[in-house]
């Protein structure tokens, strides 16, 4: 078994299937509540299949926090509106093979957003690092 994150992304990614990229801050209700609830069988699914590990929501809001320098506060700043990537939240899911993990990543794209309609998100597929040889090649 391997680990795997799956990155849901509020932008940043590959252009948007047309008429999916409605913000979720323009959703009905409803539609917002039909996207939670498949994102529950989804998880409920996956939880079945013994794959599932641990799932989040991520807030728009956030910053970027650095190092500087001994007995110096950190430095704090971001997010940024121009920035071309913001995570709306994640999934790690613990599967047999890539493949697999790209058919978890299919059905999570799935999911529903304005008027029903699957949303075709991207959704980033990223193996934990296991064996440091992976970085330094």
């Amino acid at each position: 078994m391997t680990k795997y994150l799956l990155l849901k992304h509020y932008r940043g990614i590959p252009e948007p299937v047309p008429g999916t990229d409605v913000p979720m801050d323009r959703w009905t209700p409803d539609e917002v509540s039909d996207h939670i609830a498949f994102m529950d069988r989804v998880i409920d699914d996956l939880r079945e299949r013994g794959e599932f590990v641990d799932a989040q929501a991520l807030s728009p809001q956030g910053e970027f926090v650095r190092y500087d320098g001994e007995g110096r506060p950190p430095v704090t700043d971001g997010p940024f509106a121009e920035t071309k990537d913001l995570i709306a939240g994640w999934m790690v899911i613990d599967v047999e093979s890539h493949e697999r993990a790209h058919e978890a990543a299919a059905f999570l794209s799935s999911a529903p957003g304005p008027g029903g309609r699957p949303l075709h998100e991207w959704i980033e597929v990223r193996p934990f690092l296991t064996d440091t040889a992976e970085v330094t090649g």
